[in-house]
Order: structure tokens, then C-alpha cells, then sequence
């Protein structure tokens, strides 16, 4: 069940076997949010290896935004760290979904939303197409694109 969990502690055994600080921190840090979550709430539970991309996916935002952040406010070194563990991670995650799968993706759900409705769907359903395509790309696009291309079908 814990497939990417079980990837990142043997790959922190071998960047421990070289010694590569830079790895053997950012596979840490990404165990240990995976960690946080499975104790998140009000029992432990394992995470489904969807669940734990989820992590590692927020994690990964988490560094491009802090990046972005140190580069606005002029510390370069540690925006360029920070970019460099987002990399580092991105090799766990599935690959990005392209912008034609993505569309075609989206018109399926925006084509599913208007059987359902017997009528073209409505800016009012959007959360709800936006929820389905999401479940469906599964950190495989980020959510802000999805609900871009959502909206410009709907409108």
C-alpha cells in the first residue's frame, strides 16, 4: 500500500551510503510529512499511495512557493536550494498530464456534467467538474490549471 514510502526510505539508505546531504535531507523532510499525515486526525491510519503523492505534491508546491518568496526578497541561495529539493522530489511524482491530455480530460467531465443535467452545465456546477477532474489527474496537473481550463469550457 505504501509504495512511495517504502521508495523514499531505500533511497534515504543509499544517500546515507553516499553521503549526500542534499538528498538524505529532502527525502527526510518528505518521510516526515508523510508521517504527519498518517497521524493527522483522530486515529493513525496508512496512507493510500494516492494519498501519499498528495503529500509529496504539496510538499513539492510548498518549496516552489518559498522559492519564489526568497527570490522576491532577494536570497537567491536559498530560493535556489529551495528549487533544488522541489526538483529533487518531482522525480517521485507521476509525470505532468499535457495540456492536450488535460483538455481532453476535462471536456470528458464537462461532456459528463451535461448528461447528467440533460442541459450545458452551468458556472454553478463548476466545483463540482472541477472536484471530478481533479480526482481523475490525481497530481498529475496543479489545481489552479485545472480549474482555469474548467472555467474557460464553461464560459
Amino acid at each position: 500500500m505504501a509504495e512511495l514510502k517504502d521508495r523514499l526510505k531505500a533511497d534515504l539508505v543509499t544517500a546515507m551510503k553516499a553521503k549526500d546531504e542534499t538528498a538524505k535531507s529532502t527525502l527526510r523532510m518528505a518521510i516526515a510529512a508523510i508521517g504527519v499525515e498518517e497521524v493527522a486526525g483522530d486515529s493513525a491510519r496508512a496512507l493510500t499511495n494516492d494519498e501519499e503523492v498528495a503529500v509529496v505534491t504539496k510538499e513539492v508546491s510548498k518549496r516552489r512557493d518559498s522559492a519564489q518568496a526568497y527570490t522576491e526578497g532577494g536570497r537567491q541561495e536559498l530560493a535556489d536550494k529551495e528549487i533544488s529539493e522541489a526538483e529533487f522530489l518531482q522525480q517521485y511524482l507521476p509525470a505532468p498530464l499535457t495540456e492536450a491530455e488535460l483538455d481532453e480530460i476535462v471536456a470528458e467531465e464537462v461532456a459528463a456534467a451535461e448528461a447528467a443535467a440533460g442541459e450545458k452545465p452551468t458556472m454553478k456546477q463548476m466545483g463540482g467538474i472541477v472536484k471530478a477532474v481533479n480526482t481523475r489527474v490525481a497530481g498529475r496537473a496543479q489545481g489552479g490549471a485545472v480549474a482555469a481550463k474548467v472555467k474557460a469550457r464553461l464560459a
